[in-house]
C-alpha cells in the first residue's frame, strides 16, 4: 500500500505526519518514506490488508491511498518515485540517476602482478571501480575455482595501489567476515535466489551488486532484491548479465529490454555485464554501446592483460588498450544519447 500525503511542512503539519506514520506502525507494519517537493510517499510493507483506506483517508493531511499489486514493495517505483542513488566507498563513486559506473577488471585474480598491472590499466582508460573474482562459481569441479582469501588481499593491494573501490563476488555465508574492506559484494547469477544469504546481506550495510540469474524474469530479479532490502539494506545495484534462450550464437541473451522495464517498476539503478552475456570479447563493445543507448546506469566488463592464457574466460576478455576504445565510445554514446532524450522532450515546432 502506498499513502500520498501532501506536502509537509509547518509544526503542525509535520505532527499529524508523525502521528500517521506511527499509528500505521502500531499495527505492526513497516513504513518507508519518500519526501517530494509537493508530496511525500508513506510506503506500507506488511500485512496492509488489516488497514481501512477509508479510515486512512480520514486524515485530513492525506491526498490519496492505493494498493500496490506487484510482490516486490521496497524495490517498488511506487514506493520511491525518485531514483535511487547508490554511494559507494563513502561517496566517492555515485550509481544512478545520472552516475554511471565503469566497472573493469579480471575475471579472476591470478597474481598480485596481473591484477594490480589491470588495476592501473583500467583506471587509467577511464573505469571508477574494479571488479575481480576471489571465489568463482564454475560448471566443471575441475575448472580453476579462485584464489579464495588470498585473492581478496590481492585486490585491497590492487586498490592501495590505485584507490578504486572493490567489487568481488561472495559465494557463502561463512566468507562474508573476509569482506568487511571488499566496497561493493556481487551475489552472481548462480546466487540469485539464494535466500538465506540475501538475508544475511540484508543485515549489513554495503552496497550488493545483484546479477539476474540465467533463467529469472525481471520480477524474480526485484523479488531478489526485495528479500536484501526488506533486512534493512536498500544500497543494491541491479545487473542485466544476460538469460540462457535456444539461441547458440552467444554465451546467453543479452536482454537490453531489461533496462527501460527495471526503470519503469523500480527506482534502484540497473547496470550491464556485455561479457557473460555474449561470452566473445569481440561483441562486448558493440552491446556495451548498446547499453548505454537504452540508459542502463553503468557496465561492467572483463579485462585481462593476456586473455588466451587466462585462467577462466579469456575468450570473453578485453585487452587493456581494448577497453580504453571501449570506454571513450561510451562516453560518446552517452553524451549523444543525452542529446537525443533532451530534444525528445523539447516540442517540435
Amino acid at each position: 500500500m502506498i499513502i500520498i500525503v501532501n506536502a509537509v511542512s509547518g509544526a503542525e503539519k509535520e505532527r499529524k505526519f508523525s502521528d500517521l506514520v506511527h499509528w500505521i506502525e502500531s499495527q505492526g507494519l513497516k513504513t518507508h518514506i519518500s519526501r517530494g517537493d509537493f508530496t511525500t510517499i508513506i510506503g506500507v510493507v506488511g500485512d496492509t490488508m488489516k488497514l481501512d483506506p477509508d479510515q486512512i483517508r480520514s486524515f485530513d493531511i492525506v491526498r490519496d491511498v492505493k494498493r500496490v499489486s506487484e510482490p516486490f514493495k521496497e524495490a517498488n517505483r511506487k514506493f520511491h518515485p525518485k531514483d535511487s542513488v547508490i554511494e559507494i566507498a563513502g561517496g566517492k563513486v555515485k550509481v544512478g540517476h545520472g552516475n554511471f559506473a565503469m566497472i573493469a577488471g579480471p575475471c579472476s585474480v591470478e597474481t598480485e602482478e596481473q591484477i594490480i598491472g589491470i588495476a592501473k590499466s583500467v583506471k587509467a582508460a577511464g573505469a571508477n571501480m574494479l571488479r575481480g573474482g576471489a571465489f568463482k562459481p564454475r560448471t566443471s569441479p575441475y575448472s580453476f575455482q579462485g584464489l579464495g582469501a588470498e585473492g581478496i588481499k590481492l585486490l585491497l593491494e590492487a586498490k592501495k595501489e590505485t584507490g578504486l573501490p572493490l567489487v568481488t563476488e561472495i559465494m557463502d555465508i561463512k566468507y562474508l567476515p573476509l569482506f568487511e574492506e571488499v566496497d561493493v559484494i556481487q551475489v552472481g547469477a548462480r546466487n540469485m535466489q539464494n535466500f538465506e544469504l540475501l538475508k544475511e546481506l540484508g543485515r549489513t550495510n554495503k552496497p550488493i551488486l545483484l546479477k539476474r540469474g540465467l533463467a529469472n524474469t525481471i520480477t524474480e530479479l526485484l523479488m531478489s532484491a526485495e528479500y536484501i532490502m526488506s533486512g534493512g539494506n536498500e544500497n543494491i545495484i541491479l545487473c542485466e548479465r544476460g538469460i540462457r534462450t535456444f539461441e547458440t550464437a552467444t554465451r546467453n541473451t543479452l536482454d537490453l529490454s531489461a533496462v527501460p522495464v527495471v526503470h519503469e517498476l523500480s527506482h534502484l539503478p540497473i547496470i550491464v555485464d556485455p561479457s557473460h552475456s555474449t561470452g566473445t570479447a569481440k561483441y562486448v563493445k558493440p552491446m556495451s554501446l548498446a547499453a548505454a543507448a537504452c540508459g542502463a546506469d553503468g557496465l561492467i566488463i572483463e579485462v585481462h592483460n593476456d586473455p588466451p592464457h587466462a585462467l577462466c574466460d579469456g575468450a570473453q576478455s578485453l585487452r587493456p588498450e581494448e577497453f580504453a576504445d571501449v570506454a571513450r565510445s561510451v562516453q560518446i554514446m552517452r553524451a549523444a544519447a543525452q542529446e537525443v532524450n533532451a530534444g525528445a522532450e523539447t516540442p517540435l515546432a
